[in-house]
Parts: C-alpha cells; sequence; structure tokens
C-alpha cells in the first residue's frame, strides 16, 4: 500500500512538471522583418546610379577613347554592390561620395583612390547614445577579433557598409535574425578562402568542431554563435568582446536555468514583466523540452508541500509501527 501510494505521488510530481514544460512553450513565428524600403526614394539615387553603372552588377562597359571601340569587362566580385540590398541597408540615405572620394565621380578611376583610407564607425557614430558605438570600439579593441587588424580585419569585415541592416529581435522574427546574424560569422568561419586571408590556420570544420553539442542542429537554429563566443555585456545592444574559444560557453547551465545568460542577450528585448513568477525559460526553448527548465515558481511549492506532506505520513506511520 505504502509502495502504490509513493507511485502515486511520484507520478502526480511528474505530471505538474510536465504541465509546466508544456505551458512554457512560446511558438516562434518567421515572419519577414517588415520594411519601408519599398517607398524609400534616395535623395543621391541619381548621383548614386552613376556608381551602380558599373558596381551594380556583374559586368560593364566603357569605351577606350585611345583605341576608339567599346569594351565589356568583369566585375571583381569584392566590388559589386547590388542596387536593391543598398537601399535595404542602414546607409540607404547616403550618397556614395559621402564615404568615397569625390574623385570617384570621374572614370575611369585614377589608380590611387583605391589607397585612400577608409572611414571607420566611429567617425560618423562616435558620440551616439542609442546604441554606444563608443563603447561597442572599446570593447571590439579588447577582442580576438582586434588582434586580426594588422592583417586587415576591421569591422567592416563583419558590417559591410553598403548592404549591412540591424537585424532587430522580436518574438515573431526571432528566427530569422538568428539566421540572419550567424550567416555574418559564417561568411569568413565556412569559408576557407576568406580565412585564409586572415590566418595562416588550417581550415576547420565547423561542424565538427561542435561535435560536443547535444541536438547540434536545433542549437545552431535557436542561438548565435555570439551568445556563447562573446562576453554579455547587458549595457550594449550586441555584444562585441569575442572571447579565444577555451573560454566559450558549454555549461548547459548557463542557458538551461532560471537566471539564464540568454535573457541579457538574445531575448533581452523580452519585457522582465513576461519572466516574473511564471515559466523562466519557456523563451529560450523554441518548443524543445529540456528537463527542469520551464520551472514555475507556484508549482514548484505545490510539489515541496506535497512531497512534505508524504514524508509526514511515511513518519507517522513509522513511528506508530515502532510504538506498538
Amino acid at each position: 500500500m505504502k509502495l502504490f501510494f509513493f507511485r502515486i505521488v511520484i507520478l502526480f510530481l511528474f505530471i505538474s512538471r510536465g504541465q509546466a514544460n508544456a505551458a512554457g512553450f512560446i511558438k516562434i513565428q518567421t515572419d519577414s522583418i517588415s520594411t519601408d524600403t519599398a517607398a524609400f526614394v534616395s535623395p543621391y539615387e541619381a548621383d548614386n546610379q552613376n556608381c551602380f553603372q558599373c558596381h551594380g552588377q556583374s559586368k560593364y562597359s566603357y569605351r577606350n577613347e585611345s583605341l576608339g571601340i567599346e569594351v565589356k569587362a568583369m566585375m571583381f566580385s569584392e566590388r559589386i554592390i547590388r542596387k536593391d540590398d543598398y537601399y535595404k541597408s542602414n546607409h540607404k540615405s547616403f550618397s556614395c561620395t559621402d564615404c568615397h572620394s569625390t574623385e570617384y565621380t570621374k572614370f575611369p578611376h585614377a589608380g590611387e583612390l583605391r589607397m585612400e583610407a577608409k572611414l571607420n564607425c566611429i567617425d560618423c557614430h562616435g558620440g551616439d547614445e542609442t546604441y554606444h558605438f563608443d563603447a561597442i570600439a572599446e570593447e571590439y579593441q579588447q577582442s580576438s577579433h582586434f588582434k586580426l587588424e594588422s592583417e586587415g580585419f576591421s569591422c567592416y569585415s563583419c558590417h559591410d557598409p553598403h548592404t549591412y541592416k540591424i537585424s532587430v529581435r522580436n518574438s515573431q522574427n526571432i528566427r530569422e535574425a538568428i539566421a540572419y546574424d550567424n550567416a555574418i560569422c559564417l561568411d569568413c568561419h565556412s569559408d576557407f578562402n576568406k580565412f585564409q586571408l586572415l590566418s595562416d590556420h588550417e581550415e576547420i570544420n565547423i561542424l565538427k568542431k561542435h561535435d560536443w553539442l547535444p541536438n547540434q542542429s536545433a542549437h545552431m537554429a535557436s542561438v548565435r554563435c555570439i551568445e556563447c563566443h562573446t562576453q554579455i555585456n547587458e549595457n550594449l545592444p550586441v555584444a562585441h568582446l569575442i572571447r579565444p574559444k577555451t573560454e566559450a560557453v558549454k555549461r548547459c547551465n548557463e542557458c538551461h536555468s532560471q537566471n539564464s545568460m540568454l535573457m541579457a542577450s538574445l531575448y533581452k528585448f523580452e519585457s522582465k514583466e513576461k519572466r516574473k513568477d511564471g515559466f523562466f525559460n519557456g523563451i529560450i526553448l523554441n518548443q524543445s523540452y529540456v528537463i527542469g527548465a520551464n520551472r514555475n515558481e507556484y508549482l514548484n511549492l505545490l510539489s515541496l508541500i506535497i512531497f512534505g506532506g508524504m514524508l509526514a505520513v511515511i513518519s507517522v506511520h513509522i513511528f506508530f509501527r515502532i510504538k506498538k
């Protein structure tokens, strides 16, 4: 009889926890990020078109006045800037010559223009109160990436100023934002030709390097690379202090816990009120089951009361058995 009662109590506890996990599931929709680019018309469209006429496609043509012939040539892939991508980017309202020398308006371009110094992000974004670019620059200077500057690494290695757009995260587009941000990392780390420009290291197999990760595909689709490879900074929208691989996050409880570090990074946009006294980790599970993750404060208390009551009944029973 005691064994039967014990089994009933354990079953109830299991069902209670199961209900907590089920209630904690949050469906993530992958609707497209809304933009107003369709209605946008650049005030510099006519000026920029002179650049896109060549740089907006894979081949271009010009007239060689010396020979009196029309010449067609292939555009170097690194110099192709798709017009549609540019007018969807954060810099869509700029003229090309805001960042590049006005001498580029002359064709053919003078060869020495290719050697001109590029503007840094801080040249324009210094003192920004919204995204805190100065603090981002300070973090970046402590990161592993900054050590590669002598080899040619810069902000532009990750954030192409011609195409980059801020990927705003919300509950509707979280998967899309994750894929967009991870593609920035994989642009180098999964392309050995690009990787060799900055390092003599042998080719790295990303999947093999992460084969220790349980349910690897689900993790890579549900979190950004920077969640595990940066030092979290709650004061910045996105952390930029890339840590050495030896300091990467590898402990499950750093994410799958009541005080998940993901709440200070990937899911920072979520209101604290939505997590208070409720299902702590439901938002980060993306319909996955993780034992003990979706705990609820009240169900936890109820479980303890039932467990304590069970121990009390057993203790009373043992007392009277010994007594009589």
